[in-house]
């Protein structure tokens, strides 16, 4: 099977669809095959290799100049790593085994706690 992206007018994505190997033996032929089934113009191969970094899907978008597919920015300080197109917060989440939550009012993590 091999995966693709519906893409709209602004390069989000809309659905993203499974393909037969037999009708998508490379992209330029499975993008054909969704073309004239789905009539619709806009479709990109995903991966899970990490081939166009990031597998899409639905609300992420397709960078062209990047050729990858990108999260939405989860918050306003978070930066684009350009060489993984993942979002990263400003700090480092502590590793030390306990469980943390991103707060953007300060910029900074916090431990979860869990109710006991």
């Amino acid at each position: 099977m091999k995966y693709f992206a519906k893409l709209d007018d602004t390069n989000k994505v809309i659905e993203a669809v499974c393909v037969h190997d037999n009708d998508a033996s490379t992209e330029q032929a499975g993008i054909n095959f969704l073309n004239k089934r789905f009539n619709h113009p806009s479709w990109k191969q995903s991966f899970e290799d990490g081939t166009r970094k990031n597998q899409a899907g639905v609300g992420m978008q397709y960078d062209s100049a990047k050729d990858a597919f990108i999260h939405k920015q989860p918050y306003a300080s978070w930066i684009l790593n350009e060489s993984t197109c993942r979002w990263e917060a400003p700090t480092p989440e502590p590793d030390d085994g306990k469980l943390y939550e991103w707060h953007e009012s300060t910029t900074s993590w916090k431990e979860r706690l869990i109710p006991t």
